[in-house]
């Protein structure tokens, strides 16, 4: 996937050195865009071996509202555990594993009194919205809150995206059956080797969902950053991944003859033998230890 080496390679022709909150150390720049065509193949990094299903269990982990570790650690995916030991949950006056008002609880109650589920469900708002409204320019959910990102220990990093429904059917040369779904995420702050394969994916594969339970037809995702950097004890992995060849991308069928998983309930009601990446073929793992 030529964009992620695009990205790789844009920290270190432009990066400056960085302390950060971990101690470890990046190379950093500040503002990147790139854009990937759903339509051309699923956007997964060949240069080194991803785990599609992590980035599906995840997903469905986000959407479901769950802010519990112990729920995602149930499917197999452990990718959480460092931030939801007693010795990071507890500095908030939370048990281990709760994780506190993270992705899943913005996403599904924002603004509410965390635990309680008493905010704004933004999911239902959007699915409603593109049914209703698909000209709205509001196609909207946030991931940051003011009020609550010191109060976890891991605030959004992906902070904001937007879909946008367009109609190219009336144009002379219109061939989709259906609109067109974009979508377009901030990113304010991205781990290029370890969390950017991650965030890619899974804003893609969030995408094709949305497209599959609206009725509507893969467009482009547009990936925007803000700090994107690579942690100092990453640089070696990163010049391994560069010196590889990308392998052509796979595609991702969503298996849903029945049409069941429509709306808002079949959104939330996907599981990972729902979806199937075809054709992923990758270059070996790469293993980086994760900055804290």
């Amino acid at each position: 996937m030529k964009q992620y080496h695009d990205i790789l390679r844009s920290i270190l022709t432009h990066g400056t050195a960085h302390q950060d909150r971990t101690g470890v150390g990046t190379l950093a720049h500040f503002g990147f865009q790139t854009r990937f065509d759903l339509r051309e193949g699923f956007p997964i990094v060949t240069t080194k071996r991803v785990p599609f299903r992590w980035i599906a269990e995840e997903l469905f982990w986000f959407l479901s509202g769950d802010t519990n570790e112990a729920t995602l650690r149930s499917t197999g995916v452990d990718i959480w555990k460092e931030w939801a030991d007693a010795e990071h949950t507890q500095r908030f006056g939370r048990e281990p594993g709760d994780l506190g008002p993270v992705y899943g609880y913005l996403w599904r109650s924002f603004g509410g009194h965390y635990p309680q589920r008493d905010g704004v469900d933004q999911i239902a708002r959007l699915l409603d919205e593109i049914k209703t409204n698909p000209n709205s320019r509001r196609l909207i959910v946030s991931g940051w809150d003011p009020q609550q990102c010191d109060n976890v220990d891991l605030p959004p990093c992906h902070t904001l995206f937007q879909f946008k429904v367009e109609d190219r059917r009336a144009l002379p040369n219109g061939l989709a059956n259906a609109p067109l779904l974009h979508c377009q995420l901030y990113q304010r702050s991205a781990d290029a080797f370890l969390g950017v394969p991650f965030n890619i994916s899974s804003y893609a594969l969030l995408t094709h969902l949305v497209a599959h339970v609206c009725g509507l037809e893969l467009g482009e995702f547009v990936y925007t950053l803000g700090d994107y950097h690579i942690y100092q004890n990453h640089l070696e992995q990163v010049n391994e991944v560069l010196s590889r060849e990308p392998l052509p991308l796979p595609r991702l069928e969503i298996k849903d003859d029945e049409q069941r998983l429509q709306g808002l309930e079949g959104l939330l009601g996907f599981k990972y033998d729902d979806v199937k990446l075809v054709g992923y073929e990758s270059h070996a793992k790469i293993a980086a230890q994760v900055a804290v």
